[in-house]
């Protein structure tokens, strides 16, 4: 028997049965004029029974990245209580934030140049000149608003210091400020339905979309605070004259109700022995650290994106238990900016209906960040740089190196970051003239890794930072550097999702309704849905399959379906 015959033979059972329809026709219609009682659906009243239930997403969403590069140029007099200046050995600068305001359309960056500067003096011997330069920049940033969520860093592009005369100094620098948007928003879904309990349970179709809300932003702080000890075979301290704190290898993952930090600071000091032995003495230490900042909300499973900058630094000379300049004490801080991330899995209403009513969805786009990858990677550097100029290189005293980051590229699912190495050295050499001198070489590297799913719309949030450093020489002026960088990449996309706002109720359209058949054959055609099919003919997904005896949550092209209209009263 074929699929038309046993449609006739099934619709037996209804009165006043018309069969509309030939052998090819999609659907076959039977109408029964007795199904539907025109006086009682004009007297049905309909009671508000439905209500959305929603979820709120807390985002912390990229607006947009804005910088300006700024050249700081001042000069300095030597105080009359230093001595003059024969040569420059070296020179450092820290920039120091002070104040990032937010002014209409623009962002006014306020701060300061802390630079110094170990020169030799004249008659021999290194002395130490510190100083500042300030500024106020105003970085432009369109379309910002007083809600927006401001955070700056800088780079220090070049430093560099010249001798006028032996009184004076010229300092400049060249200084990238960078300042990055973002806006806190909530972006609400309709999640589920729910019901008085009473008429037609509606039909509803969910679909899963995967988000990274923003659990936690805030900023904190961890201070280190050490006893170094001088090993027997150095002098004790008569006066420091150079000293640098630098972060190596640091990280911070986020565990249940604290923040775990480690790392290391890596502590060069230039002093004067005491006493007889007043000889130019250099020592080098890498001090551990590792501890926990509090915070409730953290849980172990977050995805962080942590960035870790020093913020205080601080070495004093103290005697030791004998009375002798021997111990160093450090004092330093580390700030943490820490934002992290819950990924959460959600199903979100995209279409209901009821059979005993007529549901009208008021829909709209809800904006969300999609977690891509969070890529911690390792990047080697090798480079063979050439500090002697032709002349011998005796020792190498010091070195040292700053990652700085000058271009994320995001295409095809690979994030390509390329940047410098700016590697220092400090080394000595046979001219007695300038027996102590530096060098800063760039060494570029490239990093890419993986991202599927990202492209140019993409959000890139990296942390830089130099995990492993070593400085060779292979020759009277030739120098290997081996370095190993660390960068702990966040990639998010965003999305925009149709999202059901508000629903609102009303009785059933008669007209409408009449005009449909009370039982239809239909033949299932390409792209068809058993959730579209039922919703056309008034029925549910759960009485289609009852009636066309399927065992299959979906339907295919060519399936043969009995559908009956439903048409419950309300109460």
């Amino acid at each position: 028997m074929d699929f038309l015959s046993k449609f006739v033979e099934f619709c037996r059972d209804f009165m006043d049965i018309r069969v509309y329809a030939d052998r090819q026709s999609t659907v076959i219609r039977a109408d029964r004029g007795s199904y539907i009682d025109k006086k009682q659906i004009k007297g049905w009243v309909v009671r508000i029974m439905l209500e959305l239930i929603r979820t709120n997403i807390h985002m912390n969403r990229w607006k947009r990245d804005a910088a300006v590069q700024i050249t700081l140029d001042d000069d300095f007099i030597v105080p009359d209580t230093m001595d003059d200046v024969a040569q420059v050995v070296m020179e450092a600068g820290d920039i120091q934030i002070e104040s990032v305001k937010n002014a209409g359309e623009k962002v006014t960056v306020k701060g300061k140049l802390m630079f110094s500067v170990l020169y030799r003096r004249e008659e021999g011997g290194l002395q130490t000149l510190a100083g500042q330069i300030s500024f106020e920049e105003p970085v432009n940033v369109p379309e910002l608003t007083e809600r927006d969520a401001l955070s700056a860093s800088w780079e220090l592009e070049d430093l560099s210091t010249g001798l006028i005369n032996s009184r004076k100094l010229s300092v400049k620098a060249i200084v990238t400020l960078k300042v990055r948007v973002e806006t806190l928003t909530d972006a609400e879904a309709a999640v589920d339905v729910v019901t008085d309990g009473t008429g037609a349970v509606p039909e509803v179709k969910k679909y899963q979309t995967d988000v990274a809300a923003i659990a936690v932003r805030r900023k904190d702080t961890y201070r280190i605070k050490e006893e170094l000890s001088l090993t027997g075979s150095k002098p004790g301290i008569d006066h420091i004259l150079w000293s640098e704190i630098k972060l190596r290898g640091e990280s911070a993952k986020p565990l249940d109700g604290r923040v775990h930090v480690e790392g290391s600071l890596v502590v060069f000091v230039i002093y004067e022995g005491e006493g007889d032995n007043t000889l130019t003495q250099w020592l080098e230490e890498t001090v551990p650290f590792a501890g926990d900042v509090e915070l409730a909300e953290s849980v172990e499973d977050m995805v962080p994106s942590i960035s870790i900058r020093l913020i205080h630094r601080a070495l004093e000379a103290k005697p030791d238990y004998d009375g002798e300049m021997r111990q160093l004490e450090l004092d330093a801080v580390l700030e943490l900016d820490m934002k992290l991330y819950e990924e959460k899995a959600l199903e979100l209403v995209s279409d209901l209906y009821a059979t005993d009513r007529e549901v009208t969805l008021q829909a709209g786009e809800a904006g969300f960040d999609r977690l891509l990858t969070r890529n911690i990677g390792k990047c080697r550097v090798a480079e063979k740089i050439d500090i002697g100029n032709g002349g011998r290189v005796l020792q190498i005293c010091h070195y040292d190196a700053a990652v700085r980051i000058d271009e994320v590229q995001v295409k095809d699912g690979v994030v390509t970051v390329n940047g410098i190495l700016d590697v220092f050295l400090l080394y000595m050499t046979p001219d007695d003239l300038e027996p102590v001198k530096s060098v800063t070489e760039p060494v570029p590297f490239e990093y890419a890794a993986e991202a599927e799913g990202a492209g140019e719309d993409s959000v890139c949030q990296l942390n830089a930072g130099l995990e492993q450093l070593t400085a060779v020489m292979t020759g009277s002026g030739s120098v290997e550097i081996k370095a190993v960088l660390s960068l702990d990449l966040l990639v998010l996309q965003p999305v925009r999702e149709t999202v059901i706002e508000s629903v609102t109720e009303a009785p059933l359209d008669l007209e409408k309704l009449q005009a449909m058949p009370g039982i239809v054959g239909y033949i299932v055609q390409p792209g068809d849905t058993l959730w579209e099919i039922a919703k056309r003919f008034r029925t549910t997904s759960a009485e289609v399959r009852k009636m066309s005896g399927l065992d299959k949550e979906e339907v295919q092209a060519g399936d043969r379906l009995i559908l009956v209209k439903e048409v419950a009263e309300p109460v």
